[in-house]
């Protein structure tokens, strides 16, 4: 399905939003960051994005897993992707994509590809990745064009 992000004309920033199982400062941690001195604060744009991010896919992903999950990256500054060597049009730059790990990660995958499979949940990319033997799952809501393409796919980076 091939949906777009709502245009929302004069859209205003709730800065005392919640997450149910997540926080904010989750999606802003990042271990590069702080060994680079990198800003990796978001504007309110972004936050708007996280929270219908986690509004929208992971609060009831969460809920559905019944354990915890770790977001392992969430927003990225442009200079925080480019040192993480981010692709350019990254979800992560608009705050439209976390990575996330659990503690048992091949049933955490085959659970979160099942959930998105039955639960009706719009999103644009679900990417099952690896690299070395790091394994996460990267959900993205919405393209950079603002599409939802509902692709699942795996990837060893």
């Amino acid at each position: 399905m091939n949906l777009k992000r709502p245009h929302k004309a004069n859209r205003t920033m709730d800065q005392n939003r919640t997450f149910k199982y997540f926080t904010l400062a989750e999606f802003l941690k990042s271990r590069k960051a702080s060994e680079l001195g990198i800003d990796n604060t978001p504007s309110f744009e972004v936050v708007e994005h996280l929270a219908t991010l986690t509004g929208q896919i992971l609060d009831p992903l969460r809920a559905a897993y019944g354990k915890p999950i770790t977001v392992t990256s969430g927003y990225r500054s442009p200079a925080l992707n480019k040192a993480v060597k981010g692709v350019a049009n990254s979800a992560h730059l608009r705050g439209d994509a976390a990575d996330l790990q659990a503690k048992d990660m091949a049933g955490f995958k085959a659970f979160v590809v099942r959930w998105l499979k039955s639960s009706g949940a719009r999103f644009d990319q679900c990417i099952l990745e690896r690299s070395g033997k790091d394994e996460w799952v990267h959900i993205g809501i919405y393209s950079s064009t603002g599409s939802q393409r509902g692709e699942i796919k795996s990837m060893n980076v």
